[in-house]
C-alpha cells in the first residue's frame, strides 16, 4: 500500500493550524531531529514546542499516524519513518570548523566561565562585565602545522533552556576538558529551532581567515556565537548544505 504523506508545498498561511503542526513535525522526523523509533515528547510538551492547543497535537499526530510515520503503543507515541536519520550536514556541527579524530591531528577543547569577549557579549545582549559559558577549540596537526581554533559564547537563554549547558552556570576554578559535539542536539531537545548566519572574512596582515557564526532560535533569540580561526596558507574549510527538494 503506498504511504502519502501531508501536503507541504501549499501556502503554510492557508493550511489549518493542525496541518502546518503535523508538517513541521514530519521536518523533525526527516532530518533526524526526531530519531526513527524515539518516544515522541508528551502531548502538553509538543504543545508548548509548537505554541498551539494539545487537540491541535493530537489532530496533528493523528494525521502522521495514519500514514504511517508516527506509531502509539502503550509507551506512547514514537517515530516510525524508515531508515536511518539523516546526519546533521558538517556546517552545522559543533562548533563550526570541528575536525573528526583523524591520525596526525590533535584536538583540544575546554569550557570555562569567564567573561565574554566584547564582540560576543553585543552580538548576545550579554552584560560584557558578567561571565557567561566560553567554550574554546584548538586543532593543530601533530607537526604544529594546519591550525584552526575557536572561541563559542553561550547566551543567557541557551544556559537556561538547555538542561546540558545550563549545568556550567555555576563558575569553575579552572578550565575543565569538554565534549559538546551534541551541543545543536542539545538545543533542539529543548525545544528550540535553530537559524545560523555564517560570515567570513580574511583578517588584515595575516594569512588567515575567520568564520563568525551566529545562532539563534525561532524567536529571534540569540543562542551562541563563534569565531574560527583558519590559517588559509594550509588549510581547507568544506561547507555542506542541504537545500529543500522542489515540489
Amino acid at each position: 500500500m503506498a504511504r502519502t504523506t501531508p501536503q507541504v508545498c501549499s501556502d503554510l498561511d492557508e493550511q489549518p493550524l493542525y496541518l502546518r503542526v503535523a508538517t513541521e513535525l514530519l521536518g523533525e522526523l526527516r532530518d533526524g531531529t526526531i530519531a526513527p523509533g524515539e518516544r515522541l515528547p508528551a502531548e502538553r510538551r509538543l504543545a508548548q514546542h509548537f505554541a498551539v492547543s494539545r487537540e491541535t497535537v493530537r489532530q496533528a499526530l493523528e494525521i502522521l499516524r495514519r500514514d504511517g510515520l508516527v506509531a502509539t503503543d502503550q509507551r506512547g507515541s514514537h517515530a516510525a519513518l524508515p531508515g536511518a536519520p539523516v546526519k546533521v550536514p558538517s556546517s552545522l556541527v559543533f562548533p563550526v570548523g570541528f575536525r573528526p579524530v583523524q591520525p596526525g591531528v590533535v584536538n583540544r577543547t575546554t569550557a570555562n566561565w569567564e567573561l565574554p569577549p566584547p564582540e560576543h557579549a553585543e552580538s548576545l545582549g550579554l552584560d560584557p562585565t558578567r561571565p557567561t559559558l566560553v567554550h574554546r577549540y584548538e586543532s593543530a596537526g601533530v607537526d604544529g602545522g594546519d591550525v584552526r581554533s575557536a572561541v563559542t559564547s553561550f547566551s543567557a537563554v541557551a544556559l537556561a533552556e538547555v538542561e546540558q549547558l545550563g549545568r556550567y552556570r555555576e563558575p569553575t576554578d579552572s578550565t575543565v576538558s569538554a565534549q559538546f559535539r551534541r551541543a545543536y542536539d542539545w538545543m533542539r531537545k529543548a525545544g528550540l529551532t535553530l537559524h545560523h548566519r555564517d560570515s567570513i572574512r580574511r583578517l588584515v596582515g595575516a594569512h588567515s581567515v575567520q568564520v563568525t557564526r551566529y545562532v539563534h532560535d525561532q524567536h529571534d533569540r540569540p543562542l551562541e556565537i563563534t569565531d574560527l580561526v583558519v590559517d588559509a596558507r594550509q588549510d581547507v574549510l568544506v561547507y555542506e548544505f542541504t537545500l529543500p527538494s522542489a515540489c
